[in-house]
C-alpha cells in the first residue's frame, strides 16, 4: 500500500540555511497494517507523514501509494482520495454548524450524489460512535468527540489509508481513549491501513508495528514487544517506554523474575499473580 524508498527532504531554516529533515528513509507498509511512528520532536515523523498524501514532495527518493508516485501531478487527486489525514487540533478541522454537515463536506467536494452522501455520513458517524450527535454543533463537543468527528469526515471519503499526526496531543486521558478505541476499531473491523504518529507509548503498543525515528532516519522497526523490550536503547533515544515495561524493569532490578515483554496492565497482573 505504501512504499517509501530513500526519501530525503530539507527545509529552509530561520537562519537562511537548509536543514535535512529526512535523510534517506525507506519504509514499506502493507494493506491493512497498523503502524505507529514514534520519536522525539524534530526526528522527522510529521515530515514523513506529510509525504504520504503529497502535502510535501520528496527532494530525493520516491513515495508510492498503491502504486501511484506522488511526484506525478496527475496522481495527486487519486492519492488524496486514498490517503486521509487527521491532525493535532480538532478545532482546525471542523468547519460546519452541525456534525453531519461537517462529515458531509468531504464527499460533497468529491462530487458524490446526495443520496450516497447521506449514506456515507451515517456510516462514518456510526463507525466512530458519534451517530447520536449528528445534529449537534461541533463547538459544543468535547475534545475527544471533536477528533472523532474529524476522523468521520475523513472516513466518509472512503480512503484506503488513514494517517493521524499526533491526534491525541491536545486531549485529556478520556479523549485519548475515545480516539484510540476508534482508530483500533477502524483498523480491525473496517480494514483501514493506519499510520499513527504519537508521543504516547501506551498508544503505540496497540499497533501491529512500531517504527522509531531519530534525526531523520528510521532507527528501529519491529513489533511493539520487540521495540519496547529494549528499554535502555529507547532511553538513549530520549523516548519513554510503556508504564508496565518501566515497572517490569524496576521490579526485575529488585530480583523479581518477570517476562521481558510485558506491555499492558493485564499482563503485569497475570505475571505478578504467577
Amino acid at each position: 500500500m505504501i512504499e517509501v524508498k530513500n526519501l530525503e527532504h530539507q527545509f529552509l531554516n530561520p537562519q537562511g540555511g537548509y536543514q535535512q529533515a529526512l535523510k534517506g528513509v525507506s519504509l514499506h507498509i502493507g494493506q491493512g497494517e497498523f503502524v505507529a511512528i514514534i520519536g522525539h520532536n524534530g526526528s522527522g515523523k510529521s515530515t514523513l507523514a506529510k509525504h504520504l498524501n503529497a502535502l510535501l514532495l520528496p527532494d530525493q527518493g520516491t513515495v508510492t501509494i498503491d502504486g501511484l508516485d506522488i511526484k506525478d501531478k496527475e496522481n495527486l487527486w487519486k492519492i488524496r482520495q486514498q490517503v486521509g489525514m487527521v491532525f493535532q487540533n480538532p478545532d482546525n478541522q471542523l468547519i460546519a454548524t452541525t456534525v453531519e454537515e461537517d462529515v458531509a463536506f468531504g464527499p460533497e467536494n468529491l462530487g458524490i450524489e446526495p443520496l450516497k452522501i447521506r449514506q456515507r455520513v451515517d456510516e462514518a458517524l456510526a463507525s466512530v460512535g458519534m451517530s447520536e450527535y449528528k445534529n449537534r454543533a461541533p463547538h459544543l463537543l468535547s475534545g475527544g468527540q471533536k477528533q472523532r468527528v474529524a476522523i468521520a469526515g475523513v472516513v466518509a471519503m472512503r480512503p484506503k489509508v488513514l494517517v493521524l499526526d499526533e491526534p491525541t496531543a491536545m486531549l485529556d486521558p478520556l479523549g485519548r481513549k475515545e480516539v484510540m478505541d476508534t482508530v483500533v476499531k477502524l483498523n480491525r473491523e473496517e480494514g483501514l491501513t493506519i499510520v499513527y504518529i504519537t508521543h504516547f507509548m501506551e498508544e503505540a503498543v496497540l499497533a501491529d508495528r512500531v517504527v522509531v525515528m531519530e534525526n531523520g532516519l528510521i532507527e528501529m522497526d519491529g513489533s511493539p514487544r520487540e521495540i519496547f523490550s529494549q528499554v535502555q536503547k529507547l532511553k538513549e533515544l530520549r523516548l519513554d517506554v510503556p508504564p508496565m515495561m518501566e515497572l517490569r524493569d524496576i521490579l526485575a532490578q529488585d530480583g523479581l523474575n518477570l517476562p521481558r515483554d510485558i506491555l499492558t496492565l493485564e499482563e503485569m497482573v497475570v505475571a505478578l499473580c504467577r
